[in-house]
């Protein structure tokens, strides 16, 4: 018989169960961070966008709008939009008419 009221907290095989959302949102500062970044993939650049403070669904929507902008191909990893090739200034000015706060990070 289990009581509806009770929840597993701790279990011996994975430890401490943590409640898990639907969508998480990640926490944000409110300033939208731009950078170009080629570490980890064979001197291919990409352009990253991060700082959302968004759940994944409306991220990837505004994904494919930017996407769209630069015409080129990208996914979003971990709440942050990688967009392929370096379109800084197009991704700054599109998320300004957006409402955004924008900065350019990194070199």
């Amino acid at each position: 018989m289990a009581n509806k009221e009770s929840r597993l907290v701790y279990s011996t095989d994975a430890g401490r169960i943590k409640e898990t959302l639907s969508e998480q949102i990640p926490d944000s500062d409110g300033i939208v961070r731009i950078r170009r970044e080629t570490k980890g993939r064979k001197g291919k650049g990409v352009t990253t966008v991060s700082g959302f403070g968004l759940p994944d669904s409306e991220l990837k929507t505004l994904a494919k709008q930017l996407k769209q902008k630069c015409s080129t191909g990208g996914t979003v990893k971990d709440g942050v939009i990688e967009i392929q090739g370096d379109h800084r200034d197009t991704l700054k000015t599109e998320l300004e008419k957006l409402g955004h706060r924008v900065k350019l990070a990194g070199g």
